[in-house]
């Protein structure tokens, strides 16, 4: 049995936060704003996973109004959703994540993200793609004020 999950998360890029990106800290002079760490790319992963076996969501595990998951590093968080997949009886198969940032380069980076996530998981890094675009100037990623991510992944039994 194969399973499809998809999802996507921004969080606004403010002064004063580190910036956390697939589980690396990225010298950057802003960070993303959120509850946990704000890690864009492992909550959309996370989440992938949930909606892949119709678990929930984030928010159904880690509720942003808890002050136990408050500043939580979004490494646990992929960590808990991936192995309520496990528990079920599926494994990953691959991922295809993008990422939407206008300044931040991902290029750099790319590779350290895709050990993170691969190291994370457990899994080969050839079963973790990472791509990046732009906004071209033009909205809130444009503008540089955040950064999105959407993940798609493929589980199996």
């Amino acid at each position: 049995m194969i399973r499809i999950g998809n999802a996507y998360d921004t969080h606004r890029l403010v002064e004063g936060r580190k910036l956390y990106l697939g589980g690396i800290l990225v010298d950057y002079p802003l960070g993303l704003l959120g509850h946990s760490d704000a890690d864009v790319v492992l909550h959309a992963i996370a989440n992938a996973f949930l909606g892949s076996l119709a678990l929930g969501d984030l928010g159904t595990f880690f509720p942003d109004n808890s002050e136990a998951t408050l500043d939580m590093d979004s490494k646990v968080i992929l960590k808990e959703c991936y192995k309520k997949v496990l528990d079920k009886g599926f494994h990953l198969v691959n991922m295809d994540v993008m990422i939407f940032a206008e300044k931040v380069k991902i290029s750099p980076i790319r590779e350290k993200m895709r050990e993170s996530v691969a190291n994370i998981l457990g899994c080969d890094i050839s079963q973790i793609s990472i791509k990046a675009t732009t906004g071209e100037k033009m909205g809130y990623i444009g503008r540089n004020e955040g950064i999105s991510c959407e993940c798609t992944l493929l589980v199996e039994c």
